[in-house]
């Protein structure tokens, strides 16, 4: 008694000589409570903001170019190129569910970060090394005229291990450094509940200028066939945004992970099914529930009841069998679950329905590297003797980006704010989905009218029709300014979203949840695709889409994805009217302003 008395007071000793320490439960890296002014906050935020950027130039400067690099360097052809280069990308999102389940069972996400940023290094190294000793052969070679000679298995297995361990690295890390960022500002302190808020807006903001720099300096280096520079420079990078964020380690909010999520997912079902004929009261008072300070394992915070899926609550109900049990070993987790894992699958399943209706407008969001670009490559690109690379164009959606997050956090959200007479931010999360949705339909629309009016100038006799319409590419501004706009409401307001709404033993997994959405889309972008040109093609028509796009309808397209989107959108209101917001228990209620 008299040690465990004694760590108690060292306990106290400590928080008293350090100063206040955060609520919502988050410790340092010794285990110990975490102290407000010596951890967390901007400080530890920046340095993730960052990494990110680092981390996204490194990625992106191996994956933008990736089909080029088979093409040119491996000798694939267009189709088994672009194959590859599909598999490739869906298993970085697959990697990105193994690294959410390691980080919220069992590592936690300091330690998973950490992990796969070293393996996502490895690869990187891995890659510009064996590209610089075996396949860039005769040297020079990889640019559009001279192409590389053949490889050995040896070499081509040692290349492709080299890009899995980048897609594994980055998939693993991804999911994780948002949540971890978000981790730094202590939700239950009202100054950093906002600071929380804004950091969403700004790591995509980072997302989106690591993309930028990877699109311009790295490309440029890669389409000139200077593979290897290209990918050192990645390397680098990658090396670079590691370094700064385990320099950052002293500095970091950290909490502890909760352990195997799907047995406490089993263990609800279980004990449901098992008690599926017992009925159960309106008010919830036969449910069993624990204290605050034992509710959730590893400083968790306990999730109140709600009502809704009823069948779940009866994995809460206390027979008698389950009082036998506690007079002799204890409640068996199989038979009685506390309301709070329940509440925990009550969530996951809400979820759902808002995460399905995002699927739509990450279709929308992948046309942007796709039909745009070969939209803009058959319009005019030259101005004057200056030629325009029609994949540049994504320039604009990622300026557009950082004005509408400047827009959005400092001119917006104020004025809602005001209009709704609250000290709080100003549109939620769910109608800023929303709000993507409608901008979304705009830019495919906008889309639309710009190819009508490409193909009204358009030579229609025309072989190779690349700059064959009179129409300036200029006139795609418009669209990607619109994705870039939709992309702050939508994908920001998801990140946000899937961040409250997930239990605290769940957050990285609510993250994953966001990267499966961009990847399911370009599965169902790929597959809607295949269909409308399977039908557009009957009777030897040309299609919409075409290899030669004057021949073509691509307007249609474009307006059928519009339609899509706005049935999507009223599925979508009518889930987020259905859904019920996750309730926190232990959370303080009369937080002053500014403190």
């Amino acid at each position: 008694m008299s040690c465990i008395e004694s760590e108690v007071c060292k306990e106290r000793k400590f928080e008293e000589e350090s100063g206040e320490i955060t609520l919502d439960g988050s410790v340092d890296l010794h285990g110990r409570p975490a102290i407000r002014a010596k951890s967390g906050r901007w400080v530890a935020g920046i340095i993730v903001l960052l990494n990110q950027a680092l981390a996204t130039l490194a990625f992106f400067g191996i994956g933008v170019n990736l089909v080029l690099f088979l093409t040119r360097v491996v000798g694939q052809n267009n189709a088994d190129a672009a194959n590859n280069v599909s598999k490739w990308t869906g298993t970085v999102y697959i990697f990105s569910l193994v690294g959410a389940f390691l980080s919220d069972s069992y590592w936690g996400r300091y330690k998973t970060c950490a992990v796969f940023q070293v393996i996502f290094v490895i690869g990187l190294m891995s890659l510009s090394l064996s590209s610089y000793l075996f396949l860039i052969k005769p040297k020079g070679c990889g640019n559009e005229s001279i192409h590389c000679g053949k490889h050995s298995r040896l070499e081509m297995g040692m290349f492709y291990l080299s890009i899995y361990l980048i897609a594994l690295g980055n998939g693993g890390y991804q999911p994780n450094i948002a949540t971890f960022g978000a981790d730094q500002y202590d939700e239950e302190h009202s100054k950093e509940g906002h600071s929380k808020v804004a950091f969403f807006s700004y790591f995509y903001l980072a997302f989106n200028i690591g993309q930028l720099f990877s699109n311009t300096i790295l490309v440029y280096f890669e389409d000139e066939g200077i593979w290897a520079l290209g990918f050192w420079l990645s390397a680098g990078s990658a090396f670079a945004g590691l370094v700064l964020f385990l320099a950052g380690t002293p500095r970091y909010r950290h909490f502890k992970p909760s352990g195997n999520p799907l047995s406490r997912f089993c263990q609800v079902l279980v004990a449901a099914s098992r008690k599926s004929s017992v009925q159960l009261s309106s008010n919830g008072e036969d449910l069993y529930d624990t204290d605050t300070k034992e509710s959730s394992t590893n400083a968790n915070r306990k999730i109140l009841h709600t009502h809704g899926f009823k069948f779940l609550d009866r994995a809460a109900f206390i027979s008698s069998r389950d009082l036998e049990d506690q007079k002799g070993i204890g409640y068996n987790p199989w038979c009685l679950c506390p309301v709070s894992q329940v509440e925990e699958v009550k969530c996951i399943l809400r979820l759902l329905p808002i995460w399905l209706c995002t699927i739509i407008y990450s279709v929308v969001f992948t046309q942007m590297a796709s039909l745009f670009v070969e939209q803009g490559a058959a319009m005019k690109t030259t101005v004057s003797d200056f030629k325009i690379p029609p994949a540049s164009m994504s320039s604009f959606d990622i300026l557009s980006v950082a004005v509408f997050i400047f827009f959005y956090r400092r001119v917006l959200d104020p004025f809602v704010g005001k209009l709704k007479k609250t000290d709080s931010k100003g549109l939620t999360e769910l109608q800023r989905m929303g709000v993507g949705l409608v901008i979304a339909v705009l830019a495919m629309v906008s889309a639309g009218i710009v190819e009508c009016y490409r193909l009204k100038y358009a030579k229609q006799g025309c072989t190779r029709c690349d700059g064959t319409s009179t129409l300036s590419i200029f006139w795609q501004i418009p669209q990607y300014a619109f994705i870039g706009a939709s992309e702050v409401f939508m994908y920001v307001g998801q990140l946000e979203f899937f961040n409250a709404q997930t239990p605290d033993g769940l957050k990285s997994f609510g993250s994953a949840l966001c990267m499966t959405s961009i990847s399911l889309g370009n599965y169902v972008s790929s597959l809607l695709v295949s269909m409308v040109m399977k039908i557009s093609t009957e009777d030897h028509m040309p299609g919409w889409i075409p290899g030669n796009l004057n021949k073509g309808h691509l307007d249609r397209f474009y307006f059928l994805l519009a339609a899509l989107t706005s049935i999507d959108l009223i599925a979508y209101i009518a889930c987020a009217k259905w859904y019920k917001c996750i309730q926190l228990g232990g959370k303080r209620e009369n937080d002053e302003p500014g403190v």
